[in-house]
């Protein structure tokens, strides 16, 4: 099925891993301890967000929801957006138009 953009994939990226860089735990997707992800560089932790950020992407057009850490991403599709719950109280939408 796949996700529908007409925007720019590099801006969708940039944005979704903004996002996802947001969720406070989401280096639990990679099995990480939070000591190995304290270890990380900014640049270091920045470059594995986008490249999670890359794998959501594509995942979205499998499953239309995927945890990271206690984050939640969300493709919906009807209003052409993904929306990472970065925590219970903050989302962050993320436009695919």
């Amino acid at each position: 099925m796949g996700v529908k953009h007409a925007r720019e994939y590099e801006e969708i990226l940039a944005d979704l891993t903004e996002a996802i860089h947001a969720i406070g735990d989401g280096y639990l997707f990679f099995d990480m301890e939070a000591q190995d992800w304290e270890s990380l560089s900014e640049p270091e932790r920045k470059e594995l967000m986008q490249t999670l950020a890359d794998d959501v992407f594509f995942g979205l057009g499998e499953d239309d929801v995927i945890e990271v850490g206690s984050g939640v991403i969300a493709y919906r599709s009807k209003h052409h957006c993904i929306e990472v719950s970065v925590d219970g109280k903050e989302s962050r939408i993320v436009r695919l138009i």
